[in-house]
């Protein structure tokens, strides 16, 4: 499958809720199951024929939205856009999400984000609509339009690490370093498995030149992934800036036995010298 139309479906399944298996295979089955044998017109036959019988089937019609975007039938997705508004409840902005992530399957980043930016507005107390205008905003690496949905999002109530993360990234990219750390701590807060946001926290730590920093945020995450060699590796670095340099040549020992990149061992290991 050529990379562009996987990444078309990625984004076409994303979110949909599938039903169960109790009357048989259900109809967003076998629609996407059509997407992926390249019968797209066949699948959308099966979710107009599911919704004739049941309009009521949500995640039917919000695949349909996505299955016609990505045969960049516009017409079609307006009018289920807004069949589905009239069946959501009064002010969920889930039908104006629908609509931006159909303008992304067709390439109408402008109309995308206008799109999501309407979500914000019909529900001012969800934080749905910001939370997607900047995460797509930062995934076309648009920061200062990134940043000011995220900070809504985040003030709305979003809550969740992937959020704090993409807005920790974004502060950074704009050099806003003191607000990056509150943003990945709040996120390694709110996943206490996750790695992604004490990365995060390591990169700032990082920038910054702060050895001790770096080594509380590489610390955290071997502690979650013990093999995780880049890590080990930058906490050989961090130990070299404090002037540990036997425990930094240790750490680069054990960073080689992980996996980490050889040429970043070996640059280390030449700015140690001997022991």
């Amino acid at each position: 499958m050529p990379l562009l139309r996987f990444l078309r479906l990625a984004l076409l399944a994303a979110s949909i809720a599938l039903p169960s298996l109790a009357c048989g295979i259900p109809a967003t089955e076998r629609a996407m199951a059509l997407s992926r044998q390249h019968r797209d017109a066949e699948g959308i036959k099966v979710l107009y024929a599911r919704l004739a019988m049941h309009p009521e089937d949500i995640a039917a019609r919000r695949l349909l939205i996505r299955m016609l975007a990505v045969e960049s039938d516009m017409p079609g997705v307006r009018a289920e856009v807004e069949l589905l508004r009239e069946r959501l409840p009064a002010g969920d902005p889930s039908a104006s999400i629908e609509l931006g992530h159909a303008f992304e399957l067709t390439h109408q980043f402008e109309e995308a984000l206008r799109a999501y930016d309407a979500a914000a507005s019909e529900a001012p107390l969800s934080p749905a609509g910001p939370r997607e205008g900047g995460m797509r905003c930062a995934r076309w690496n648009e920061v200062e339009e990134a940043r000011p949905r995220l900070e809504e999002a985040v003030r709305r109530g979003a809550r969740d690490a992937e959020t704090y993360h993409v807005l920790g990234l974004v502060l950074v990219k704009l050099g806003d370093l003191d607000a990056a750390e509150q943003a990945y701590r709040a996120g390694a807060a709110a996943d206490a498995k996750g790695v992604e946001n004490w990365l995060g926290l390591a990169t700032v730590a990082v920038i910054r030149k702060d050895g001790a920093a770096a080594l509380d945020a590489y610390d955290h995450i071997l502690a979650k992934n013990k093999t995780y060699g880049p890590a080990e590796l930058g906490r050989a670095w961090a130990l070299a800036l404090l002037g540990r340099k036997d425990e930094a040549r240790r750490a680069l020992d054990h960073a080689e036995e992980l996996g980490a990149p050889a040429a970043n061992i070996a640059k280390q290991r030449a700015a140690l010298g001997s022991p």
